[in-house]
């Protein structure tokens, strides 16, 4: 008989890591953790960069903690750290270099599609991360230049010319991050950083007292052209400025065609769901910042896995 897993969790961020553990920690058995990347907590690892301060309160968000992953601020490699800890210690299945693509669901269970396979489960929680799909500007990028055009600093190098494009707290990492070796400005379309913490504020508001970071503020780009293998960037101040690389730091976005795929109901460009983060669908669940309109702490994340396995395990007794 082909196995049903008890619990499949599509994506292992905090959020998804917490459901998984918090359901074993009440009892429940056969969960599996399927994620598109090499490691679990990939936008961490991605979108962080090295030593990065991690709050429990992110962005003014204050969460108490209702389950029983005590998680505290630290860094990015501690918290990376944290998560390989409690899932070393609880036996819960982690798949890696799996995407599903859509989730069926099936008289008495699920079928969770992936690439070439399927696997069946009683609940399906979706905790895909907004940053999985980073938002992309709405004008055309020439092929000739997409690989100087990027959306994490991976690709740079020292002794660039380098526009960071946003104005939360990613864009201005990036920017205060690259200045010591290179050459950067920071385009935003709003005259201040208010969006970004207020760490990330004093960071930026330094940097441009010192000269290190070229503010463009209350400015926006129109378009990018390829100028000898450059980037040249049309402002809508009638301004052009031509770099070596452009990174887009704008947020990202709902995975809305997946859900749709899956048969999850939106509504203001977030999944529908009720307090205990059900959706339409009985027995399929979404969790941490999928479910936020501009994302969520880590804390909120781990939440939701609590309050998300006490339903479940409250709907088995």
């Amino acid at each position: 008989m082909e196995k049903i897993y008890n619990l499949a969790i599509v994506g292992a961020g905090p959020a998804g890591i917490a459901t998984a553990v918090e359901s074993y920690l009440l009892g429940i058995r056969d969960i599996v953790l399927l994620e598109k990347d090499v490691n679990h907590n990939s936008t961490i690892r991605k979108y962080y960069k090295d030593n990065k301060r991690v709050d429990v309160e992110w962005k003014g968000q204050k969460v108490e903690l209702d389950g029983n992953i005590y998680f505290i601020d630290g860094t990015k490699e501690s918290t990376l750290d944290f998560f390989d800890e409690i899932l070393d210690n609880h036996s819960v299945e982690l798949q890696t270099q799996v995407e599903v693509q859509s989730i069926q669901k099936e008289e008495d269970y699920f079928e969770v599609f992936m690439a070439g396979q399927s696997i069946k489960a009683k609940y399906v929680v979706v905790t895909i991360g907004r940053m999985g799909k980073p938002n992309k500007p709405s004008y055309k990028i020439p092929p000739s230049i997409r690989k100087k055009v990027n959306y994490t600093t991976d690709e740079c190098s020292a002794d660039e010319k380098i526009l960071v494009v946003g104005g939360g707290d990613s864009a201005v990492e990036y920017a205060v991050d690259l200045c010591s070796k290179n050459d950067v400005s920071i385009c935003y379309r709003r005259e201040t950083f208010r969006r970004a913490n207020p760490t990330n504020q004093r960071d930026i508001a330094n940097a441009i007292m010192h000269k290190e970071v070229n503010p463009l503020l209350g400015v926006d780009i129109e378009g990018l052209e390829d100028e000898e293998g450059k980037v040249k960037v049309l402002f809508n101040d009638d301004t052009i400025d031509t770099y070596d690389r452009v990174i887009y730091a704008i947020g990202g976005t709902t995975p809305s065609a997946f859900l749709s795929s899956s048969g999850i109901k939106e509504k203001d460009g977030k999944p529908v769901h009720n307090g205990y983060y059900e959706t339409n669908i009985e027995g399929l669940f979404v969790a941490g910042d999928i479910t936020q309109e501009s994302g969520g702490s880590i804390a909120l994340g781990l939440n939701h896995g609590y309050a998300i396995a006490c339903h479940i395990q409250n709907r088995e007794c």
